[in-house]
């Protein structure tokens, strides 16, 4: 068997035996639960001592889709609100170019908005004018805006 890798861990012939017996051993957990008593047995866990849960079951899909051990079929399909979320609605701004001298311009003040009033403004500057559009951030994520105005 070529050597397998998900996320910078390498996976031995062994431990997918041990995936394999540990799928035998519970043949009514879910995926979740499976996952859960992997990373128990393996002490996968991150820095924060909560298990690697997500990154879990994407090495056993993984290694499903690869035919190197067989999951049991999804149980329940979870009503996810997000897929079909709604585009932030656009916000006329003034895009009128900055011009003169560097010098000219006032001290430059931004501010987190993340959770505030100026959240829908950042997300709708997002969807107009970056190059991918908006698409709601995982994980750890900061949103910032400009507080002061430039221009003297």
């Amino acid at each position: 068997m070529a050597e397998l890798k998900y996320r910078g861990r390498v996976v031995t012939a062994g431990e997918i035996l041990y995936i394999r017996e540990l799928i035998a051993a519970h043949p009514r957990a879910s995926r979740r639960r499976l996952s859960q008593k992997l990373c128990e047995a393996w002490q996968w866990k991150q820095a924060n001592g909560a298990l690697r849960d997500m990154v879990c079951r994407g090495l056993l899909l993984m290694l499903d889709r690869a035919g190197h051990i067989e999951l049991p079929a999804v149980k329940v399909v979870p009503h996810n609100p997000l897929v079909r979320r709604q585009r932030p609605e656009p916000v006329l701004t003034d895009t009128t170019p900055i011009v003169g001298p560097l010098q000219e311009l006032r001290r430059v003040e931004i501010q987190h908005v993340r959770r505030t009033n100026d959240e829908p403004l950042f997300n709708s500057l997002m969807e107009q004018y970056h190059y991918l559009h908006y698409e709601q951030p995982v994980g750890e994520h900061l949103k910032f805006r400009l507080v002061r105005g430039i221009c003297g």
